[in-house]
C-alpha cells in the first residue's frame, strides 16, 4: 500500500511538472506574440501600402532626464528624401571622438572643462573642433557658455542609430 502511494505521488508529480511546463510554453508563446506589439500598433495605422518606419523610445538617462519620443514616416516619403543631403548629419557621428563626446554629454558631463579633462578627447582645440561639428550637424546645442546638451528631439534617434549600428 505504501509503495502504491509513492507510485501515485510520483505520477502526480510528473503530471504537475508537465502542466507547469505547458504553462511555461504557453507563456513563451504569449510573450513571442507580444514581441512586436509596437509594430502591430504601427501596422494598424499605416495608410500607405509601402509601409511606415517609426522611431519610438521612452528614455531615462543617468542624469535623471526623461524623453518620450516617436517619429513615423511613410516609406515612400523616406525614399524620396535627398539622402545625400543627410551626409553631414550622419557623418558627424562617424568619428570615435565625437561619439565619445556625445556619450559623455548624454551621461551628464556637459561643460567644456569637464570634457577637456577626459584624456581621450585630445586637446582643447581638438575638442572645440568636434563640438562645432556636432553643433552644426544638430547633434548638440549650446545651453550656455561652455555647456552643451543633446537636443531633446535627437536623444531617441541617436540611441536608435547606435542600436542599429550595433546589430
Amino acid at each position: 500500500m505504501e509503495s502504491d502511494t509513492k507510485r501515485i505521488e510520483g505520477k502526480l508529480d510528473r503530471i504537475v511538472d508537465l502542466l507547469e511546463s505547458n504553462a511555461g510554453a504557453r507563456e513563451l508563446v504569449a510573450r513571442s506574440q507580444e514581441k512586436f506589439w509596437a509594430l502591430e500598433g504601427l501596422r494598424e495605422r499605416i495608410e500607405d501600402n509601402a509601409g511606415n518606419v517609426m522611431i519610438v523610445g521612452a528614455v531615462g538617462l543617468p542624469t535623471g532626464e526623461t524623453y518620450d519620443w516617436q517619429q513615423a514616416e511613410s516609406v515612400t516619403t523616406a525614399l524620396q528624401l535627398e539622402w545625400s543631403d543627410l551626409s553631414d548629419v550622419l557623418g558627424a557621428l562617424g568619428h570615435p571622438i565625437r561619439l565619445l563626446i556625445l556619450q559623455n554629454i548624454v551621461s551628464g558631463t556637459r561643460s567644456t572643462p569637464q570634457l577637456a579633462a577626459i584624456p581621450e578627447l585630445g586637446t582643447t582645440g581638438q575638442l572645440h573642433h568636434h563640438l562645432r561639428l556636432l553643433i552644426a550637424a544638430g547633434w548638440l546645442t549650446s545651453t550656455g557658455r561652455g555647456h552643451y546638451a543633446i537636443p531633446a528631439p535627437r536623444v531617441v534617434p541617436l540611441l536608435a542609430i547606435l542600436l542599429a549600428a550595433n546589430r
